[in-house]
């Protein structure tokens, strides 16, 4: 190594913000390892690195002693002495053992050790970015598909998306653009590892910020989410402001920003909720589309009986019962729901 070597540290030091200290700790940490190997000595060793001009030394760190047992480890008393007169018992002598050939070892290690803390650095800058922005939304490319993950372009580096938060039935291609949910970002041996989602609930919240102005600004708050990703949606929603129709302003005018989340979504159906402190009237309003005769809570089991008209049952169950599930799941509520002959006929027996 030599003064060009010191250089280019403080280059990179600059450019990447890798401190030159941590590069030398690393490298002399390094080297200790490569005399090693390479001298198969196990002697306790150290390296010492000229910062100004970027020679190597190796020195043998010795005990004194009165009697030598490992005459690696060990130097007599007397030894000691000849070496520097203040040396006593229980003293510790550097001694210069650096190889002919170590200039040339060091070089390569330097080279490695640079390199690798480049990478890390890199890594770190990544993983920070990254780390900050779990929960939200990020624009990606399609660029490659292996054993059912999606691997997304993300600029500075790859995000994956697995099996489970892909949206069943959505077909990816290489080269399509896709929004996705910052599910969570993890730091492995590889670097950062940044998992993504289409199927959960906080996409369509992020996607809703950024069509509704309104709810970006805050005028208008999502209370809740229930989703059955690919298939249907609810999201409730409420106005902080009373001129401001939480509902309108989420369809927006002729249904455009709600058929921009559906059209990102491939399809999937999106009912809005107004929510309300009323619970018998959000219960109502979380089986939209179905019109609701009357709703009968019991708070302490937080469960609730709800009446529709008899050719309605069928719409306020839903498909499989999605309807209602998602209703339960949005209001967090156990729900019982009969028809107005059933409610009927139950009171008469």
């Amino acid at each position: 190594m030599n003064a060009e070597f010191i250089e280019a540290l403080e280059e990179i030091e600059e450019e990447k913000g890798i401190s030159k200290e941590v590069i030398f700790e690393a490298l002399e940490s390094a080297l200790i390892s490569s005399y090693k190997k390479n001298f198969g000595s196990s002697q306790n060793v150290e390296v010492e690195i000229d910062k100004n001009f970027g020679s190597v030394k190796v020195y043998a760190k010795k005990a004194v002693v009165e009697d030598v047992e490992d005459d690696l480890m060990e130097i007599n008393v007397e030894e000691a002495k000849e070496i520097d007169e203040k040396y006593q018992l229980g003293d510790v002598v550097n001694i210069e053992i650096t190889p002919k050939n170590f200039g040339r070892i060091a070089a390569q290690t330097a080279k490695q050790v640079v390199i690798q803390r480049i990478k890390d650095a890199e890594r770190d800058v990544i993983y920070d970015e990254f780390i900050n922005r779990e929960n939200e939304i990020i624009t990606g490319m399609i660029q490659r598909i292996s054993k059912n993950n999606v691997y997304i372009d993300l600029g500075k580096t790859e995000g994956i998306l697995p099996p489970t938060e892909q949206i069943e039935g959505e077909v990816y291609k290489q080269g399509d653009r896709l929004k996705l949910y910052i599910l969570e970002v993890k730091k492995t041996t590889k670097g950062p590892q940044i998992i993504l989602s289409r199927s959960h609930p906080g996409l369509v919240k992020r996607l809703f910020e950024l069509e509704v102005p309104e709810i970006h600004e805050g005028v208008v708050d999502v209370y809740a989410i229930s989703r059955e990703a690919g298939s249907r949606t609810k999201i409730a929603v409420f106005s902080k402001d009373p001129n401001v129709d939480p509902v309108g302003a989420c369809v927006g005018f002729k249904g455009s920003r709600v058929k921009a989340i559906v059209d990102e979504l491939s399809g999937e159906k999106i009912d809005i909720i107004i929510w309300s402190k009323n619970i018998e009237e959000f219960i109502a309003n979380s089986l939209s589309p179905s019109k609701v005769i009357k709703v009968e809570a019991n708070e302490k089991e937080k469960s609730a009986l709800v009446v529709v008209p008899d050719y309605q049952l069928s719409l306020a169950i839903g498909k499989e019962g999605q309807n209602a599930r998602l209703a339960a799941k949005l209001t967090n509520w156990k729900i019982d729901i009969k028809s107005e002959s059933q409610y009927e006929e139950g009171l008469i027996s």
